[in-house]
Formats: structure tokens, sequence, C-alpha cells
């Protein structure tokens, strides 16, 4: 059982079924893919969701085996989800903003980026500042929450 070649992939969980998409990466490997996607589905349904895209690093042996990572959701899905936002905007423009996060939506995304095998390693803050800038790049800024009226000002109640 020698190692073949590493797959990355985007699933969305819960709900991997075999078809092109899986197939035209699995196939040439040898791979199930029900096997796969009955595997991946029994795993992502604890941890996210139904429907949300996550990345799989997929492992494939030389005796048609294999092994997978699931990882996070893309920062992009989540922005746009704390942001309530279908889609992003055509042409980001910095100037306008297309939604708002908040600072806390900022810390709980790079939370579950942090999470991810690749990033363990990097300070909070510094995932957070990414998601800053993934943010910024889709026209999303990040600012405090703001109060009914839509003025950003405290009051001074004595």
């Amino acid at each position: 059982m020698s190692f073949v070649r590493h797959v990355m992939l985007r699933v969305p969980s819960g709900t991997a079924r075999p078809g092109p998409a899986i197939g035209q990466a699995l196939g040439p490997l040898g791979i199930n893919m029900a096997e796969f996607c009955k595997q991946f589905n029994e795993r992502s349904e604890t941890m996210y969701e139904k429907g949300v895209p996550l990345g799989v690093k997929l492992s494939a042996f030389s005796d048609r085996s294999f092994k997978f990572d699931v990882r996070s959701p893309p920062t992009s899905y989540l922005i746009l989800k704390a942001a309530g936002l279908e889609k992003g905007p055509a042409q980001p423009n910095p100037e306008i903003a297309s939604g708002y996060i908040t600072p806390e939506a900022v810390y709980e995304i790079a939370k579950i980026k942090h999470a991810d095998e690749m990033r363990w390693h990097l300070p909070l803050e510094g995932v957070a500042r990414s998601v800053v800038g993934s943010a910024r790049s889709m026209g999303v800024q990040v600012r405090e929450a703001q109060d009914d009226l839509g003025n950003n000002e405290e009051s001074d109640e004595t």
C-alpha cells in the first residue's frame, strides 16, 4: 500500500453523492465513489449543517484505499453568511460596502479557521487579520453593530 497522490475537493456537507464532480477526481484513482460519499456524509453530518461547502484533502493509495481530512468551510462562505448576504458583489468596491460584519463575527470565523490543520500554529490574531483582509476584498466592511436609530454614537444617559 503505497501513496499515490492527494486530491483536494470541495463537497457540500452531509449531501455528497457520486456524480461528475467527485467522479472526475476519484475515478482515475480507482476509488469507490459511493464508499467515499458514505464515509464523508457520516463524518460531516455532525460537524456542520447540511449543504455547507467543506474542503476535503483525500489521500489515495495504490491498493485503491483512501483516507481523508475534512476542513472548515471557505472563509468567503463564512463571511457572506455572517453578513447575511446570498452572494458577494460582482465588482467589489472598498469605498462602498456591500455588507457589514462585527469584530465578534471576525473572531468566530477566525476560531473556525484556526482549527484547520494548516493554521494551528498561527496566532489567532493573525488568522483574524486574514479574515478581515478577505472581507475587505469581498466588499464587506468590519464595524461595530449599530443601534436601531442608525447612528453609531454612544448616548449619555444620567
